[in-house]
């Protein structure tokens, strides 16, 4: 049958090792440029480059340019939860690099899976958020309750706001390290960037943790009171 997608042709893509690790490396949001790519991908600038035209004419990249220099990011969310997807069925396998979850304690504890929080603490707050009765789950489906909803605006996210967007207010996301669900969708964003806004956490530059403060490890504790 050679009618419908061509998924053979994302495969090879995403199936290169440099590239894989080019791709897993802007999971962390940022916008990176070739250098630190190729740094990623264990390769040549000049080998880089190649793969990074291939990934952006596959449509897995885009590219914006500022002064001499070049960024690239993944070019929307599709991108982010197909990788995302692929990690956690990886991992739910057994196709590790290393032993079962990060070898870094804070990469475990808390890190960015492309724009929300993964990681133990990604866990719990999903977890609290059930239990509380603020997020009803239905399998795998997630939806915001009117009760999630009166608590969520109470510590400062635009609940409005995010549902006039297109893009899901929850979903769940497989976490790799954990081999549970952590919450993604606009929602999952929001709550990221609040405990950032707030001062709570911080990201760390030279890896996808992130970092909380004492006192941002009490308020989310306090918040999401349910050990993962």
């Amino acid at each position: 049958m050679k009618e419908g997608p061509d998924i053979a042709q994302i495969g090879a893509l995403i199936g290169d090792p440099a590239r894989a690790n080019m791709l897993t490396a802007l999971m962390a949001g940022r916008a990176l440029t070739a250098t630190e790519l190729a740094e990623a991908g264990g390769i040549t600038v000049q080998t880089a480059s190649t793969h990074l035209a291939k990934l952006e004419g596959g449509g897995l990249l885009t590219q914006r340019k500022q002064g001499r220099h070049r960024y690239f990011t993944l070019s929307d969310d599709a991108v982010g939860k197909l990788l995302e997807s692929i990690m956690g069925f990886a991992a739910s396998r057994g196709h590790l690099r290393h032993q079962p979850g990060p070898k870094e304690p804070a990469l475990r504890k808390a890190r960015i899976c492309y724009d929300h929080l993964a990681g133990d603490y990604g866990v719990r707050m999903l977890d609290s958020l059930i239990a509380g009765g603020a997020i009803s789950q239905v399998d795998e489906a997630l939806s915001l309750t009117a009760n999630g909803e009166g608590h969520l605006k109470s510590i400062g996210i635009d609940v409005t706001g995010l549902k006039s967007t297109r893009r899901p207010l929850c979903r769940s996301c497989l976490d790799w390290s954990e081999r549970r669900a952590h919450l993604a969708g606009s929602l999952g964003k929001a709550l990221l960037a609040n405990f950032l806004d707030k001062g709570w956490a911080r990201r760390s530059e030279n890896s996808r943790s992130i970092l909380f403060t004492p006192e941002g490890d009490r308020q989310f504790l306090r918040l999401f009171p349910v050990e993962a």
